[in-house]
């Protein structure tokens, strides 16, 4: 199915993936690549408060025949919680939205070494030097690669017991970080043309009252799309957040949140469809879809 065929239909869109640029494993071009092999047919890009990667993904994607939509992922503090928004359709050089990344990138590195000096006091030493090895944007260091780090040099098994174990809030090498305003992200994005969608609301483990007004807040500042179907969703959660979007009035979007393919439990283009009874971002969207010539 093409595309431009019907919008409304199911369609295997992955609205939800991350490069090299910020903390995945795959250049864009490879990442591009593969959600073709996998039959995906709207693709973005969404790496973590960066748009650095959008060109180079739109033109592979495009080379390939693949549908693409620009897209990034921008962290958020809310009740002390980071939250993570995806903005997609925007206008990738927009002075206002570069602007609010940049601010939003800042204080990454100063909070990695943090990082380093707490896994330290348990004798995990050199981790700042470690994690710097797996980064391709050094702007971009995080949890993730410090993850990487110990997997590789045997402190842990894989990336899930170096988050257990070290990364979560209580553990040594956990450090908190203020970061934009769900309003200013919102604004970001929508200043530039693009549509706010709220990432995979299941991991935040907001208490009810909590995630109605990260809800009511979000849609207030002008959001106007929920991740229903992700790749660190259970069934459950994809029905739960069906009830949550039509409660609120948002548009569903679909993405497998994959980073690499040694660690994403869920591949580009292999998630199950949205539910019927939602109505997709990308009908909304089709103005600021970027179709092969």
């Amino acid at each position: 199915m093409s595309v431009t065929s019907n919008l409304a239909l199911p369609l295997n869109a992955d609205l939800h993936c991350h490069s090299a640029v910020s903390d995945g494993t795959l250049e864009p071009e490879a990442l591009a690549a593969r959600a073709h092999a996998n039959g995906v047919q709207l693709w973005a890009l969404t790496d973590h408060d960066e748009v650095g990667g959008q060109h180079r993904a739109r033109q592979a994607a495009l080379a390939l025949g693949l549908p693409y939509l620009t897209g990034t992922e921008i962290s958020v503090t809310f009740v002390d919680v980071t939250v993570h928004i995806v903005g997609l359709g925007f206008d990738a050089d927009d002075a206002a939205l570069q602007a609010g990344l940049a601010a939003t990138r800042g204080g990454r590195r100063e909070r990695a070494m943090d990082m380093s000096d707490g896994l330290a006091k348990v004798g995990i030493k050199g981790a700042f030097e470690g994690a710097l090895q797996y980064v391709g944007n050094a702007e971009l260091i995080s949890r993730t690669h410090f993850a990487r780090h110990l997997v590789e040099s045997g402190v842990c098994r894989d990336t899930q017991e170096v988050f257990r174990k070290y990364l979560v809030e209580g553990k040594p090498g956990f450090v908190p970080h203020r970061w934009a305003t769900l309003r200013n992200a919102v604004g970001w994005i929508t200043g530039a043309g693009g549509m706010a969608v709220i990432a995979h609301p299941a991991r935040y483990k907001f208490t009810a009252n909590e995630e109605y007004a990260l809800f009511s807040e979000f849609k207030a500042h002008g959001g106007r799309g929920v991740e229903v179907v992700t790749g660190s969703h259970s069934s459950a959660d994809a029905l739960r957040y069906a009830d949550t979007a039509i409660e609120f009035d948002l548009l569903a979007s679909r993405g497998s949140d994959f980073h690499s393919p040694g660690e994403s439990h869920t591949d580009l283009g292999a998630l199950p469809a949205l539910p019927e009874r939602l109505t997709p971002v990308w009908t909304a969207l089709e103005d600021r879809i970027h179709r092969p010539s």
